[in-house]
């Protein structure tokens, strides 16, 4: 497989899929959330990184340990003996299921050149997960992810010039010169925005970003309805309002990825509509 994120977006609209797909008793950032993605059509696997006591990496989203496994004890004070024995609890009953906490080295070989990876909570522990990334000789399916500062900027150009970096930038993006200088691969960003009339927005900047060969990252997931992260445009809107409103908006700005919790249907809705190929 030929993992060229710029190649392939010249193609069709780069479907993420948030965590993996799950529901019921299927919970995320799990191999088989993961596994339902791709059968699901998904182009891009997003997964989260978090480290126990004892320094190994697992797929897990920081700070969610009660919400997630029903247990108060924080990663950070137990160690992977202890983390192996957790089970997650499903959606529905709160009850544990047969899924235990999966090792970053397993997910990698797991999916060494069958998709598209994006590794968030990257900048929590930037050393150790591009040794991992590098050990699996998996630099070119990963992109990582952070929010910008001159501190993260710093650390990757000494830690990982070479490893896709997108930072993540609000209603506006005022390091796109910055990071076009740097010693990093800097191949785009993915934009938060409140408002339709956002500068990240706009046919200006996407198109600025296209003519620099940068690609764009829109988000159509919720994690909370309060704090918009496109504009209202989002999974919620599509399955409950109007497709058109929710992710047709978003495919006709001309944004580079789309993430979602609903790849299947967002996928099936571009296609009909002739959303899908570019």
């Amino acid at each position: 497989m030929n993992f060229d994120y710029r190649e392939a977006a010249k193609k069709n609209i780069l479907i993420v899929a948030h965590r993996g797909v799950s529901a019921g008793n299927i919970p995320c950032n799990t191999l088989p959330a993961y596994e339902i993605a791709l059968k699901q059509g998904a182009d891009v696997i997003e997964m989260d990184v978090d480290m126990s006591a004892d320094g190994e990496l697992v797929v897990f989203h920081p700070g969610r340990e009660f919400e997630h496994l029903s247990i108060a004890e924080s990663f950070e004070n137990a160690t992977w003996d202890d983390i192996s024995r957790y089970r997650y609890v499903n959606a529905g009953e709160r009850c544990p299921t047969q899924f235990g906490v999966l090792k970053f080295d397993d997910f990698l070989e797991n999916f060494k050149d069958r998709c598209f990876i994006n590794v968030d909570k990257f900048w929590e522990h930037p050393q150790e997960i591009y040794d991992a990334i590098h050990r699996h000789n998996m630099d070119s399916q990963v992109i990582v992810k952070s929010a910008p500062s001159d501190e993260v900027f710093r650390v990757l150009e000494e830690v990982a010039p070479h490893l896709q970096f997108m930072p993540i930038v609000s209603e506006e993006h005022k390091y796109h010169e910055i990071l076009k200088s740097k010693n990093l691969n800097y191949i785009g960003a993915e934009v938060l925005f409140t408002s339709e009339n956002s500068e990240v927005a706009s046919d200006e900047f996407i198109n600025m970003m296209h003519k620099d060969d940068k690609l764009v990252w829109v988000n159509a997931i919720i994690y909370n309805y309060r704090e918009q992260l496109a504009a209202g445009h989002s999974d919620d809107t599509a399955l409950t309002e109007s497709m058109e409103k929710g992710w047709g908006w978003l495919s006709d700005k001309g944004f580079d990825f789309i993430q979602t919790d609903w790849p299947m249907m967002l996928i099936d809705y571009l296609k009909k509509t002739n959303k899908y190929y570019r």
